[in-house]
């Protein structure tokens, strides 16, 4: 098996974030910065050794940020410069020495495991590699405030960290480096000692958290990850019985016939509001309003799905959309499907444009082909918190 270690330099004081305290220990969803990505690292790659460098004069920050993480990531003492940190870390590893060593910003909390295993792959080719994202912007030379030539974009890449490295070959690079060489990152120490360098695409989300506005795209980006996906599907089935009207998808529609139910037998909104209920995990209509309780004889089919409306608000969802298929020969749905979609966004408080109306026949096969009842079948789409 591979052995790997993983260095996080945390020894910066953060000028350029200018806040009250390094942006490494700065808050993120309750947690300190450099906690999200000790996790998410060790995530990425759960059987490695993690070190941290913290500044030569010590914080009392970093015993909170750790407290609890197991194993407990070792910490060593940096240096005046980035370079020296990452050295110190290098030597700290020298007992113990990894096949692989990573080296990371630890303000840069999104580590993406397949970067890091895209990396792994790549360095049974190579003694050391990043990942890159291209360079989207037109690039000119700036000074004084003042902007210059243009600077041709094509082979120009962005670099990120985690950077990943043979131990046995950075290693040395590192203890040739002088006292006084401080260098942009860890790719240019391994190409000074001349070293093969590839590369692997990066990923957007591990940017670094160097200015406020940074802090706050990660906490956006931290609270779009805490979400997931849900989805429910429905069906329902109502007979048919003479009558004038009947009720579909919140719409009533003189059709010559009505539907039979305990309710107001609304097939649409029935099989609309048990997806919801699928998408939660919390039964079926009958569960919530039993058809064996007189109470809800004759309900309004509105009712039970605003309930079910309700039950995303409690969860701290949100509905994204919702799609319903009415099976039936008649009545023609196609003359009120706008109507129908124009009612239910307004009952589950949706655009109009994420509701979805439409109809289809049995070829006048089965009960629906011989108009002896009508079904539906129904999904919607939910963003429920982890």
């Amino acid at each position: 098996m591979v052995k790997i270690a993983q260095i996080l330099v945390a020894a910066g004081k953060g000028a350029r974030f200018q806040g009250e305290i390094p942006k490494q220990y700065a808050d993120l969803g309750g947690k300190p910065v450099l906690r999200h990505t000790l996790e998410n690292l060790k995530s990425a790659c759960l059987d490695a050794d993690q070190y941290v460098i913290v500044h030569a004069e010590g914080d009392e920050r970093i015993a909170k940020a750790i407290e609890g993480f197991d194993p407990a990531p070792k910490c060593v003492t940096g240096g005046a410069t980035r370079s020296q940190s990452v050295q110190a870390g290098m030597a700290a590893l020298s007992e113990n020495a990894p096949d692989i060593v990573f080296i990371h910003d630890a303000a840069r909390p999104f580590v993406s495991a397949k970067v890091i295993t895209a990396m792994i792959e790549k360095l049974e080719t190579v003694q050391a590699v990043a990942p890159v994202l291209s360079v989207v912007d037109a690039i000119k030379t700036f000074d004084d405030g003042n902007l210059g030539e243009d600077v041709e974009r094509n082979g120009i890449k962005r670099i990120q960290t985690p950077q990943g490295f043979h131990y046995s070959d950075i290693w040395p690079a590192y203890q040739k480096m002088s006292g006084d060489e401080n260098y942009s990152d860890d790719i240019a120490v391994a190409r000074a000692a001349d070293l093969s360098v590839g590369s692997v695409d990066g990923d957007e989300k591990t940017f670094k958290i160097t200015y406020p506005e940074d802090l706050e795209k990660a906490r956006s980006l931290l609270k779009e990850d805490n979400y997931y996906i849900a989805t429910g599907s429905g069906f329902d089935v109502h007979r048919t019985e003479p009558g004038d009207s009947l009720w579909l998808c919140g719409v009533e529609i003189a059709a010559g016939f009505s539907l039979k139910g305990h309710s107001d037998a609304d097939v649409g909104l029935h099989a609309l509001t048990d997806a919801i209920y699928g998408a939660l995990a919390e039964g079926d209509i009958g569960d919530h309003f039993p058809p064996t309780d007189a109470k809800w004889k004759g309900t309004e089919s509105h009712v039970f799905l605003t309930h079910a409306k309700d039950l995303i608000s409690a969860r701290g969802g949100k509905l994204q959309h919702v799609d319903i298929t009415l099976i039936c020969e008649r009545p023609k749905v196609k003359p009120h499907r706008d109507v129908m979609k124009a009612r239910i966004a307004e009952l589950l408080g949706l655009p109009v444009s994420r509701v979805s109306v439409k109809a289809t026949t049995t070829e006048k096969l089965g009960f629906t082909g011989r108009g002896e009842g009508i079904a539906a079948q129904a999904s919607a789409t939910i963003k429920l918190p982890n």
